[in-house]
């Protein structure tokens, strides 16, 4: 059985991105790259700020997304699939960062799969 392997990545919507940015790596010391990448101990997560009008994260009304590191995301969609979860036909293939896949829980937020490059 396929499982998630931790946390991937946690996006934020924002007023002000590079602000709130700014805040978490002055207040909080989170040095993050311009793609929003912060390596713990435990792996990578991903820190990214989005514009407050985003579609991203599916509903408007949704202000974050959470995002679980995967190993097979092809497996874990047809996991989620075969469990009659509402799954994104969209897969998005990002060049050195890996495959991204969505998944709507039952309280209606998307959540993002990724299985990094």
């Amino acid at each position: 059985m396929e499982r998630v392997l931790g946390i991937g990545g946690y996006f934020v919507r924002a007023a002000d991105p590079k602000a709130l940015n700014a805040w978490y790596r002055d207040c909080l010391g989170l040095d993050a790259d311009e793609h929003g990448l912060w390596r713990q101990a435990a792996g990578p997560t991903v820190f990214a700020t989005f514009e407050s009008g985003t579609d991203y994260f599916g509903s408007r009304t949704q202000q974050t997304m959470l995002n679980f590191r995967v190993r097979d995301l092809d497996a874990m969609l047809a996991q989620l699939r075969a469990k009659g979860a509402d799954v994104s036909e969209d897969i998005q293939d990002m060049e050195g960062v890996g495959r991204f896949g969505w998944v709507t829980d039952p309280e209606g937020n998307r959540v993002e799969l990724w299985q990094s490059a």
